[in-house]
């Protein structure tokens, strides 16, 4: 029985011949998603501004009743509560910000779970107040800053690391990948209004991650190819390694889309937020380690004769060939 492949083996597609068309492009989404960001904001969960979350279970539903909550929490006069299931279908996670610039105001927090709780005991007779928690403004601040540093350091740590085991041209290739998947993840967020909250940070940092695993493969890849093949031109030797780790990336990838697409329709409400920044970020995390890393390699003049000497030793081989389609 033969095994089902799906990328053949004699796969020559030529990935750099949009290199230019794909960085341009790359550059214009960048600054429109960073520009967004800035101009519209992000929707910051209680997480980062402050507030309270309270939880309850409806004892007497088989599923909790969120569009009549929903609705009886803005009679209140609490306009944008977050409220998700979460554990069994009577569940729910009621977000609330109490101040709009997360502030901290005690009373006003008291005051807010207050009016919620006695509201769900009054409409919904059995239904059980499980905890009220409160995310004071200062603490909202740190875990902000906390979620910055991390996101930072993780790049940072991850340039450095590439530099050592490969070479400088590499890491800059590298943090350019990744500046290019957060910078677009947060214009994704900017754009839908999706909650924003540290579970979206652990799907960034997720996300550099992945990235960078698709990234290391195909450079270690092309150092392989830079030592094997002195003689041939950096395009056409970038081509081939993309083309030979290419069946890998396609199956990492393409299960990767799979599972989080049936996440998407089918998980629970609270990790939607998660499953959205994962599947949006495996798209352009498997983007960028052709389109942004590579072509950085070529601006950076990286070639055969960089990184080993141009002797070959006595009975030593070698590719001489120009690929097929790119000329010679």
């Amino acid at each position: 029985m033969r095994l089902l492949k799906l990328v053949p083996d004699d796969t020559n597609i030529r990935f750099l011949r949009w290199r230019n068309m794909a960085v341009i492009l790359s550059i214009i989404v960048i600054a429109a998603a960073i520009a967004l960001t800035v101009m519209r904001g992000l929707n910051f969960g209680v997480d980062f501004v402050g507030g309270q979350m309270i939880q309850a279970t409806f004892t007497q539903h088989e599923d909790a009743p969120v569009v009549e909550l929903r609705d009886e929490i803005e009679n209140l006069g609490f306009e944008g509560a977050s409220i998700q299931r979460f554990g069994d279908p009577n569940q729910v996670s009621i977000r609330l910000r109490v101040t709009e610039d997360g502030t901290d105001n005690p009373e006003a927090a008291s005051a807010a779970s207050t009016q919620i709780t006695n509201m769900i005991e009054s409409e919904y007779p059995g239904a059980r107040i499980d905890s009220v928690d409160s995310v004071s403004g200062k603490v909202s601040n740190e875990l902000y800053s906390a979620g910055a540093w991390a996101l930072g350091l993780a790049m940072l740590a991850i340039a450095i690391y590439i530099w050592i085991r490969f070479e400088w041209q590499f890491g800059v290739g590298a943090l350019f990948a990744l500046i290019h998947d957060v910078a677009l993840t947060f214009g994704f967020f900017s754009l839908t209004q999706l909650e924003f909250n540290l579970n979206i940070v652990a799907a960034l940092l997720t996300i550099i991650g992945y990235s960078l695993n698709d990234t290391i493969v195909i450079f270690d890849r092309v150092r392989e190819n830079l030592r094997k093949y002195r003689k041939m031109e950096i395009v056409p030797l970038l081509d081939l390694s993309v083309n030979e780790t290419l069946p890998r990336t396609v199956m990492t990838s393409l299960t990767m889309v799979v599972a989080l697409t049936a996440l998407i329709f089918a998980g629970p409400d609270v990790i939607f937020g998660f499953t959205a920044a994962m599947l949006f970020g495996v798209i352009v995390g498997t983007y960028s380690s052709v389109y942004i890393a590579n072509p950085v390699l070529i601006w950076l003049r990286v070639g055969p004769d960089s990184f080993v000497p141009a002797e070959v030793g006595p009975g030593g081989g070698e590719r001489v060939t120009h690929r097929e389609g790119y000329g010679g």
